[in-house]
């Protein structure tokens, strides 16, 4: 599959659906998501000048991305699966922005490791907006709980993220998910969406997505 050429396209659809929402451009950011594909698929797209990608797994993302960054300038590596919280620091060391903090526990840990290393990494609370427990995410009853400890942990928020049931349609989810962000956010508009795949992100831009991360549709089948 050639990548360069994928990310045309979707950059292009992004554009379009961005024109059918009256949304800027700029207001959405593509994460490519290059969770198990190897280094040298990676690099058509840093030589086509991307430079926002996601992994889902810290190892993983450890492995690949100190080399790649030796040589591109300007990555920004979003962490976007699960964490574990004995990963915290090890995930503060390496990403840029963590999308899926969740619990307490992981808030925690996370708070430990800034201090230790002396950096504040921002986070989207993930939220388990379809009542699926395997996914992860923050139940919306706790949510106003969790966030005001990550006030209190000092822990930069971005907004809100969110993975919806595959087998269902995914607007009704992104909506509540940008209601939950109106409700909690310190300040209308300050928060981010992280919500839309490659199969609905169009759905998740006319939704309010600012983030979407988008995987297949850039590398074809994973790796």
């Amino acid at each position: 599959m050639d990548s360069a050429a994928a990310l045309e396209d979707v950059d292009e659809n992004i554009a379009r659906v961005c024109r059918i929402a009256r949304r800027e451009r700029d207001d959405v950011n593509l994460i490519a998501v290059s969770k198990t594909h190897p280094a040298d698929a990676i690099e058509p797209l840093l030589a086509a000048g991307h430079r926002l990608f996601g992994e889902n797994r810290v190892q993983e993302a450890a492995d690949k991305w100190p080399a790649l960054r030796e040589r591109y300038d300007g990555v920004e590596l979003h962490l976007i699966g699960q964490l574990q919280s004995n990963k915290a620091e090890d995930a503060a060391a390496l990403f840029d922005v963590i999308h899926s903090l969740d619990r307490p526990s992981l808030l925690k840990a996370l708070a430990k490791a800034y201090d230790k290393l002396g950096k504040r990494v921002p986070c989207f609370v993930q939220v388990d907006v379809g009542e699926e427990e395997q996914k992860g995410g923050c139940a919306i009853a706790d949510l106003p709980e969790l966030l005001a400890r990550a006030k209190e942990a000092d822990i930069p928020l971005l907004g809100l993220m969110c993975i919806p049931p595959a087998d269902k349609e995914p607007a009704p989810f992104f909506a509540l998910l940008g209601e939950l962000a109106r409700r909690h956010e310190p300040e209308p508009g300050a928060w981010g969406l992280s919500m839309g795949m490659s199969a609905d992100f169009e759905t998740a831009i006319m939704l309010g997505a600012t983030h979407i991360r988008v995987g297949s549709a850039l590398f074809g089948a994973r790796g």
